[in-house]
């Protein structure tokens, strides 16, 4: 994928947005002669629920903006493939058949949905990739810099190794599915920063992200190396982290090795909290959903305008080339920034993080 680089600050998304170009360039129903009213279908498949976001976050934040920009007439058709590509082929094509307005689709396999989004555009029907990039024919993308996630992710454990002297260090690479583009880029910006600046000693690519096989890894890894050689685990996301964490304790390992993460999950901004894992990524799913509800809207409604403002960047996928699509910023996430980022842009509240049992450990970085 091309992409541009984004600079990455230690801040409230809120004050980000302002330097992405995008806060107020969302057009307006002037932009152009609408194709269709407010009275929209938009078709939203998203691809697991092991992870989260997609439940607590994406839908319903997608949802209510669909709802704000049509005036509570446009509906959101929801889908979730629950990890199984054939499954979300056919809730795409289930969307096809009814006749939907616009398909926002997140793919569980990029390439093997590109003959379903080809069978949407026969049928006229545009498809919006969501922070996946599906293959075929899109008419737009919007995701995050998945580079520079794990660009952020690699430098992040590359300094907490302490840099130059880290080159001994050996690390275990829990890089994520092999059928997420995503995935794989992730990986390509993590070893970007950290190859030939540790040894990686064992890396794996985790079927599906699923957590039983991260910890299945994580365990033949530990066997592998030994529990008292692994100097840091990077781990593409948060929900893997957790697993990761398991394995290691289960190993016998008192102090746990810095872990990286991805996607501030609750689970995961409380194990950083308390010191079990180093740091994640927070990527705003606020500010992807909004946009990704606006990039549809207009798309639908023939508002060029505002498309075109919204989609100022290009990507190039393995079939098409010259993709319109925003790449939203993201912020690396440790217990220094928890107040100015997950907390002031209202993804969780203090109380959601500070429970019981980590009441403690909040008061001892600030947070309370």
């Amino acid at each position: 994928m091309r992409r541009i680089a984004i600079s990455v600050a230690a801040t409230s998304m809120s004050v980000m947005l302002a330097g992405c170009g995008v806060i107020n360039a969302t057009g307006s129903s002037d932009d152009a002669s609408p194709t269709k009213g407010n009275d929209i279908t938009i078709g939203l498949l998203l691809p697991e629920k092991a992870n989260t976001r997609y439940e607590q976050f994406d839908y319903p934040i997608f949802k209510k903006k669909v709802e704000s920009l049509t005036n509570d007439k446009g509906k959101v058709a929801y889908a979730n493939a629950e990890a199984d590509a054939g499954k979300q082929s056919s809730q795409m094509q289930q969307m096809i058949d009814d006749r939907v307005d616009v398909i926002v689709l997140d793919a569980v396999d990029s390439k093997a949905i590109a003959e379903d989004v080809r069978k949407a555009k026969d049928a006229g029907i545009p498809v919006i990739a969501y922070d996946r990039l599906a293959e075929g024919p899109i008419d737009a993308y919007i995701s995050f810099d998945n580079e520079l996630v794990g660009e952020v992710q690699g430098r992040s454990l590359l300094e907490k190794l302490g840099g130059d002297d880290a080159a001994t260090s050996k690390i275990v690479m829990m890089n994520g599915s092999p059928t997420d583009p995503n995935a794989k880029q992730f990986k390509a910006g993590a070893l970007s920063e950290l190859k030939g600046k540790v040894t990686i000693a064992k890396s794996y690519d985790t079927k599906d992200w699923a957590p039983e096989n991260a910890e299945a890894n994580m365990v033949e890894a530990i066997n592998a190396i030994g529990k008292d050689n692994i100097a840091a685990v990077y781990s593409a996301n948060d929900t893997m982290a957790g697993a990761i964490v398991k394995a290691l304790e289960a190993a016998g390992v008192t102090e746990l090795p810095p872990i990286t993460g991805q996607d501030a999950e609750l689970a995961g901004v409380q194990r950083i909290i308390s010191g079990e894992q180093f740091m994640s990524v927070y990527k705003s799913y606020p500010l992807e959903a909004d946009n990704a509800a606006e990039i549809a809207v207009a798309r639908v409604q023939g508002k060029d305008i505002q498309f075109d403002a919204l989609t100022r960047e290009r990507v190039d996928s393995p079939t098409d080339k010259d993709i319109p699509a925003q790449l939203v910023p993201v912020v690396a996430l440790t217990k220094s920034n928890i107040k100015d980022t997950v907390v002031a842009d209202g993804i969780y509240k203090v109380a959601d993080i500070c429970t019981a049992e980590y009441k403690e450990a909040c008061a001892a970085v600030g947070l309370k």
